[in-house]
Protein backbone atom coordinates (compact mmCIF):
# COMPACT_ATOMS: atom_id res chain seq x y z
CA UNK A 1 0.00 0.00 0.00
CA UNK A 2 1.25 3.45 -0.89
CA UNK A 3 1.45 6.11 1.79
CA UNK A 4 0.54 9.69 0.98
CA UNK A 5 1.02 12.50 3.49
CA UNK A 6 -2.11 14.58 4.08
CA UNK A 7 -0.68 18.06 4.68
CA UNK A 8 0.50 21.23 2.98
CA UNK A 9 3.19 21.90 5.59
CA UNK A 10 6.54 21.90 3.82
CA UNK A 11 8.53 21.13 6.98
CA UNK A 12 6.42 18.04 7.72
CA UNK A 13 6.66 16.91 4.10
CA UNK A 14 10.46 17.21 4.01
CA UNK A 15 10.75 15.33 7.29
CA UNK A 16 8.45 12.47 6.25
CA UNK A 17 10.07 12.16 2.81
CA UNK A 18 13.44 11.75 4.55
CA UNK A 19 12.06 8.60 6.23
CA UNK A 20 11.80 6.95 2.83
CA UNK A 21 8.14 5.93 3.09
CA UNK A 22 6.20 8.75 1.41
CA UNK A 23 4.80 8.07 -2.06
CA UNK A 24 2.77 11.25 -2.52
CA UNK A 25 0.97 14.16 -0.85
CA UNK A 26 -2.63 15.32 -0.68
CA UNK A 27 -3.59 18.91 0.05
CA UNK A 28 -6.90 20.75 0.24
CA UNK A 29 -7.98 24.38 0.72
CA UNK A 30 -8.17 23.96 4.51
CA UNK A 31 -4.62 22.61 4.74
CA UNK A 32 -3.23 25.23 2.34
CA UNK A 33 -4.90 28.05 4.29
CA UNK A 34 -2.77 27.18 7.34
CA UNK A 35 0.50 27.89 5.53
CA UNK A 36 1.96 31.38 5.31
CA UNK A 37 3.10 31.20 1.70
CA UNK A 38 1.77 32.21 -1.71
CA UNK A 39 -0.30 29.31 -3.04
CA UNK A 40 1.56 28.62 -6.29
CA UNK A 41 4.99 28.97 -4.65
CA UNK A 42 3.98 26.51 -1.93
CA UNK A 43 2.68 23.91 -4.38
CA UNK A 44 5.78 24.16 -6.58
CA UNK A 45 8.05 23.65 -3.55
CA UNK A 46 6.03 20.64 -2.40
CA UNK A 47 6.15 19.10 -5.87
CA UNK A 48 9.94 19.37 -5.94
CA UNK A 49 10.25 17.51 -2.63
CA UNK A 50 7.68 14.76 -3.18
CA UNK A 51 8.57 11.75 -5.39
CA UNK A 52 4.97 11.03 -6.45
CA UNK A 53 1.60 12.69 -7.05
CA UNK A 54 0.70 15.92 -5.25
CA UNK A 55 -3.05 16.52 -5.10
CA UNK A 56 -4.22 20.13 -5.36
CA UNK A 57 -7.93 20.95 -5.17
CA UNK A 58 -10.00 22.86 -7.69
CA UNK A 59 -12.38 25.34 -6.06
CA UNK A 60 -14.53 26.04 -9.12
CA UNK A 61 -18.10 24.71 -9.21
CA UNK A 62 -19.06 24.67 -12.92
CA UNK A 63 -17.56 22.16 -15.34
CA UNK A 64 -16.14 24.73 -17.75
CA UNK A 65 -14.53 26.63 -14.87
CA UNK A 66 -13.20 23.44 -13.25
CA UNK A 67 -11.61 22.46 -16.57
CA UNK A 68 -9.94 25.84 -16.99
CA UNK A 69 -8.69 25.91 -13.40
CA UNK A 70 -7.45 22.31 -13.55
CA UNK A 71 -5.46 22.96 -16.70
CA UNK A 72 -3.73 25.83 -14.93
CA UNK A 73 -3.00 23.74 -11.82
CA UNK A 74 -1.58 20.90 -13.93
CA UNK A 75 0.96 23.31 -15.42
CA UNK A 76 2.50 24.02 -11.99
CA UNK A 77 4.42 20.70 -11.99
CA UNK A 78 4.53 17.35 -13.78
CA UNK A 79 3.39 15.44 -10.68
CA UNK A 80 0.20 17.43 -10.00
CA UNK A 81 -3.08 15.57 -9.55
CA UNK A 82 -6.12 17.84 -9.52
CA UNK A 83 -8.69 17.15 -6.81
CA UNK A 84 -12.27 17.61 -7.96
CA UNK A 85 -15.22 17.02 -5.60
CA UNK A 86 -17.68 14.38 -6.78
CA UNK A 87 -20.79 15.80 -8.41
CA UNK A 88 -22.40 16.25 -11.81
CA UNK A 89 -20.20 19.19 -12.80
CA UNK A 90 -17.15 17.40 -11.46
CA UNK A 91 -17.88 14.29 -13.51
CA UNK A 92 -18.27 16.34 -16.69
CA UNK A 93 -14.93 18.04 -16.04
CA UNK A 94 -13.21 14.78 -15.12
CA UNK A 95 -14.15 13.17 -18.42
CA UNK A 96 -12.60 16.03 -20.39
CA UNK A 97 -9.49 16.44 -18.25
CA UNK A 98 -8.75 12.71 -18.07
CA UNK A 99 -8.89 12.52 -21.87
CA UNK A 100 -6.20 15.23 -21.91
CA UNK A 101 -3.92 13.17 -19.70
CA UNK A 102 -4.43 15.23 -16.54
CA UNK A 103 -4.53 13.10 -13.38
CA UNK A 104 -7.73 13.64 -11.41
CA UNK A 105 -8.33 12.77 -7.76
CA UNK A 106 -12.08 12.66 -7.17
CA UNK A 107 -12.58 13.79 -3.60
CA UNK A 108 -15.35 13.96 -0.99
CA UNK A 109 -16.47 10.42 -1.86
CA UNK A 110 -18.88 8.93 0.68
CA UNK A 111 -20.40 5.99 -1.20
CA UNK A 112 -19.37 3.20 -3.53
CA UNK A 113 -21.86 4.53 -6.10
CA UNK A 114 -19.95 7.82 -6.23
CA UNK A 115 -16.64 5.98 -6.61
CA UNK A 116 -18.04 3.83 -9.44
CA UNK A 117 -19.22 6.88 -11.39
CA UNK A 118 -15.89 8.65 -10.90
CA UNK A 119 -14.00 5.60 -12.17
CA UNK A 120 -16.28 5.42 -15.21
CA UNK A 121 -15.49 9.07 -15.94
CA UNK A 122 -11.78 8.25 -16.00
CA UNK A 123 -10.48 9.58 -12.68
CA UNK A 124 -7.02 8.40 -11.63
CA UNK A 125 -7.90 8.32 -7.92
CA UNK A 126 -10.99 8.21 -5.71
CA UNK A 127 -10.79 9.53 -2.15
CA UNK A 128 -13.45 8.08 0.19
CA UNK A 129 -13.53 9.98 3.51
CA UNK A 130 -13.80 7.22 6.11
CA UNK A 131 -13.29 9.35 9.22
CA UNK A 132 -16.20 11.63 8.38
CA UNK A 133 -18.44 8.60 7.84
CA UNK A 134 -17.38 7.22 11.22
CA UNK A 135 -18.29 10.59 12.73
CA UNK A 136 -21.94 10.14 11.72
CA UNK A 137 -22.09 6.53 12.96
CA UNK A 138 -21.53 4.88 9.58
CA UNK A 139 -18.68 2.41 9.09
CA UNK A 140 -16.32 4.16 6.72
CA UNK A 141 -14.28 1.06 6.07
CA UNK A 142 -17.35 -0.78 4.74
CA UNK A 143 -17.39 1.69 1.85
CA UNK A 144 -13.72 0.89 1.16
CA UNK A 145 -14.53 -2.84 1.09
CA UNK A 146 -17.31 -2.20 -1.43
CA UNK A 147 -15.15 -0.02 -3.68
CA UNK A 148 -12.28 -2.52 -3.66
CA UNK A 149 -14.66 -5.34 -4.64
CA UNK A 150 -16.32 -3.30 -7.41
CA UNK A 151 -13.04 -2.11 -8.91
CA UNK A 152 -11.64 -5.66 -8.81
CA UNK A 153 -14.79 -7.01 -10.47
CA UNK A 154 -14.41 -4.78 -13.49
CA UNK A 155 -10.67 -4.14 -13.66
CA UNK A 156 -10.80 -0.39 -13.07
CA UNK A 157 -7.33 1.16 -13.03
CA UNK A 158 -8.53 3.94 -10.70
CA UNK A 159 -6.61 3.84 -7.42
CA UNK A 160 -8.41 4.00 -4.07
CA UNK A 161 -7.08 6.57 -1.59
CA UNK A 162 -8.38 6.00 1.94
CA UNK A 163 -8.82 9.56 3.20
CA UNK A 164 -9.91 11.30 6.42
CA UNK A 165 -7.67 8.93 8.37
CA UNK A 166 -7.92 9.68 12.10
CA UNK A 167 -5.71 7.07 13.79
CA UNK A 168 -3.25 4.21 13.10
CA UNK A 169 -6.00 1.57 13.16
CA UNK A 170 -7.55 3.20 10.10
CA UNK A 171 -4.27 2.59 8.28
CA UNK A 172 -4.18 -1.07 9.28
CA UNK A 173 -7.79 -1.53 8.16
CA UNK A 174 -7.06 0.20 4.86
CA UNK A 175 -4.14 -2.14 4.20
CA UNK A 176 -6.22 -5.20 5.10
CA UNK A 177 -8.95 -4.24 2.62
CA UNK A 178 -6.40 -4.00 -0.19
CA UNK A 179 -6.79 -0.26 -0.75
CA UNK A 180 -4.10 1.18 -3.01
CA UNK A 181 -3.23 4.20 -0.88
CA UNK A 182 -3.84 5.73 2.54
CA UNK A 183 -3.35 9.46 2.91
CA UNK A 184 -2.24 10.11 6.47
CA UNK A 185 -1.78 13.21 8.64
CA UNK A 186 1.76 13.68 9.94
CA UNK A 187 0.64 13.16 13.56
CA UNK A 188 -0.84 9.75 12.72
CA UNK A 189 2.27 8.78 10.76
CA UNK A 190 4.38 9.51 13.86
CA UNK A 191 2.12 7.31 16.00
CA UNK A 192 2.50 4.42 13.55
CA UNK A 193 6.22 4.27 14.26
CA UNK A 194 5.88 4.00 18.02
CA UNK A 195 5.09 1.12 20.34
CA UNK A 196 5.67 1.04 24.12
CA UNK A 197 7.31 -2.40 23.95
CA UNK A 198 9.80 -1.07 21.40
CA UNK A 199 10.73 1.75 23.79
CA UNK A 200 11.09 -0.71 26.68
CA UNK A 201 13.22 -3.03 24.53
CA UNK A 202 15.58 -0.26 23.47
CA UNK A 203 15.93 0.95 27.05
CA UNK A 204 16.77 -2.60 28.24
CA UNK A 205 19.29 -3.22 25.45
CA UNK A 206 21.06 0.06 26.18
CA UNK A 207 21.13 -0.67 29.90
CA UNK A 208 22.60 -4.14 29.28
CA UNK A 209 25.07 -2.75 26.74
CA UNK A 210 26.44 -0.43 29.42
CA UNK A 211 27.47 -3.55 31.37
CA UNK A 212 29.38 -5.11 28.48
CA UNK A 213 33.17 -5.12 28.88
CA UNK A 214 34.82 -3.20 26.05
Amino acid sequence: MKIFLDTANLKQIKEAVSWGIVDGVTTNPTLVSKENMKFEDLIKKICKVVPGPVSVESVSTKAKDIIQEARGLAKLADNIAVKIPIGLEGLKATKVLASEGIQINTTLIFSSNQALLAAKAGTAFVSPFIGRLDDISQEGMVVIDEIVAIFNNYGFETEIIVASVRHPLHVVEAALTGADIATIPFSVLEKMIKHPLTDIGIEKFLKDWSKVKR
